[in-house]
């Protein structure tokens, strides 16, 4: 157990060992022992906060108050109701569809484009920016 350890377990529970946790309960009262005059300055700073926390007392709020209290509060409006909303369950049915129509288009465009590009008449020399290092065309016309 290290000073600021003991410090820690002291500033959060307090100066009385029994609220102090079970797995370290035991080494905190070693070290307290160990070094008594440390531990007495904090104990006794701790001992005071407790004294002052356990001698305040709250009281149970009377009815009158309770009743006062409920009273003050604003009724509640027709206006901030929740309202009854048409259901909008269409809306993500509808994106869905969408989605697939969308994908459906692009699918197509593409089938189609790849469809020109395999028929070529003889002799046609596509774009390089179209062909790939696995066209057979592509070295042609180049120095080996």
């Amino acid at each position: 157990m290290t000073p600021e350890r003991f410090a820690r377990i002291v500033d959060a529970y307090g100066a009385d060992p029994r609220r102090w946790p079970d797995d370290e309960r035991a080494a905190a009262c070693a070290f307290a022992q160990a070094h008594p005059r440390e531990a007495q300055q904090r104990l006794a700073v701790a001992g005071s906060l407790d004294a002052g926390l356990d001698a305040d007392v709250v009281e149970a709020a009377s009815r009158a108050l309770q009743h006062r209290i409920v009273a003050s509060a604003p009724a509640p409006s027709r206006a901030r109701t929740v309202k009854a909303r048409p259901a909008r369950w269409w809306l993500s049915g509808a994106a869905l569809a969408g989605a697939g129509v969308a994908g459906l288009a692009a699918g197509a465009m593409a089938m189609s484009l790849l469809m020109t590009m395999s028929e070529r008449p003889a002799g046609y020399h596509e774009p390089s920016y179209l062909s790939t290092g696995f066209d057979a065309t592509v070295g042609e016309g180049s120095i080996e």
